[in-house]
């Protein structure tokens, strides 16, 4: 709902006069124009054709910023010199329904695309951003000091910055789409949205016209090493990784996971493929936990390292089931949807040991060369638990699987060595 200036408060739920938006979207269609503007805002009336507020989990502190009356709840963003470094698409991908689903691919061209209605009024905000900047990780230091990497003042820079494109992508939901993807029928994803949000959404299940969704949940970061042109490319080579979010690796450099050695390693080969003259990406997902939040993660931690016999790679998934209800909640059905809208269908090297995020490219009919593992070197010694498990539940590995007895044996830490 949202509330006007003489404080009548409006229910989305109701479809007011039964008049359809100005702007009916069509998903898939061949152009911006054909397929409409994603309208979400509150302010936006009859025009308003989607569930949901911009801005993903961000929505909720817009509201405590107009609820303390910091923000004035009918402005609008001043788009001027906002616009993308670097083109992206349109690429064949962005007009087949099945391919993209979990997101706009015209979010990031607004301005480009719809600059009269824009100029109307109509408030339509970009859910994709690009820009470009630098990287400065001690990892590169030390590839560089290791002779892995070099120098050369495209890329790397003498300062031993890194050079790299990113883009930032809010999710947007065609929920036929996401139905369709995860196998449910779309009136059992609505109630169950619903439901699972406690009611927070009621067009999910009073608005069946209404197909589009902007979930309250975290987007995608994109960061890519060389020419940009270059990753949709057939001639030129693709080093990918993707990753999912895991906070106290990533930024705080916990060992109890790979998860920071194994992005900073695909920061590294996707380097070095932009020095070789094809194109790196990192694809960094906000999946914390699994997609579980990093509560349950770290009751789950406590749960495997206080458990009879401490933390064991032979447990692993069980104490998170345990925890959590579920082994994993990610889901890598919704993954390829972004590479798709990069207009990816090959990646040479993908820096990646997950079978559920192989399975899922190639699925999604993107092929891949070879698969890299991470090194042995780059495992902390706490953090064998989790590879073991892994690698026995079907992660990639180039020697063989360990056995049952291998993850008896594979130990981690107890709670008090902390």
């Amino acid at each position: 709902m949202s509330v006007n200036r003489q404080g009548h408060i409006r229910l989305t739920s109701h479809p007011g006069s039964g008049s359809p938006s100005r702007f009916p979207l069509v998903w898939g269609a061949p152009t911006a124009r054909e397929r409409g503007p994603v309208v979400a805002t509150v302010n936006s009336g009859p025009d308003r054709n989607a569930i949901g507020a911009h801005g993903g989990a961000y929505s909720i502190y817009r509201s405590l910023a107009i609820a303390s009356g910091a923000l004035n709840p009918l402005v609008r963003p001043d788009l001027t010199d906002t616009a993308p470094v670097v083109d992206v698409g349109p690429f064949g991908q962005w007009t087949d329904p099945h391919k993209i689903v979990s997101l706009d691919p015209w979010g990031h061209r607004v301005q480009q695309d719809f600059a009269a209605e824009v100029a109307e009024g109509v408030d339509i905000r970009p859910t994709i951003a690009i820009t470009k900047a630098r990287l400065s990780l001690p990892e590169i230091g030390e590839a560089i000091d290791a002779g892995r990497l070099k120098i050369d003042g495209t890329v790397v820079f003498e300062t031993r910055d890194v050079a790299v494109t990113k883009a930032a992508l809010d999710p947007v939901w065609y929920l036929p789409g996401i139905a369709e993807r995860f196998e449910v029928d779309e009136t059992t994803l609505r109630r169950t949205l619903f439901e699972q949000t406690g009611g927070m959404y009621p067009e999910l299940v009073t608005r069946p016209d209404i197909k589009v969704f902007l979930p309250p949940i975290g987007g995608i970061t994109l960061y890519i090493f060389g020419d940009p042109a270059a990753i949709a490319d057939p001639v030129r080579r693709l080093t990918c990784r993707v990753h999912d979010e895991c906070n106290g690796s990533d930024v705080f450099g916990s060992d109890i996971c790979t998860c920071r050695p194994y992005l900073t390693h695909g920061i590294e080969e996707a380097v070095r493929e932009a020095q070789s003259g094809g194109a790196g990406l990192i694809v960094y997902n906000r999946k914390e936990g699994r997609a579980l939040g990093e509560v349950t993660k770290f009751l789950v931690y406590n749960a495997r390292k206080r458990q009879p016999g401490g933390d064991q790679a032979a447990t692993y998934f069980e104490r998170t089931e345990c925890v959590a209800g579920v082994q994993d909640a990610r889901f890598q059905q919704l993954m390829p949807d972004v590479l798709h809208w990069l207009g990816i269908k090959h990646i040479d090297r993908f820096v990646s040991m997950s079978n559920m995020k192989h399975d899922a490219l190639t699925e999604g009919g993107i092929t891949i060369g070879e698969r890299v593992p991470i090194p042995d070197y780059l495992i902390p010694d706490d953090a064998s638990v989790e590879m073991e498990a892994k690698k026995a539940a079907g992660y990639f590995t180039p020697d063989a699987p360990p056995t049952a007895d291998d993850l008896k044996k594979t130990v981690g830490r107890d709670l008090g060595a902390f």
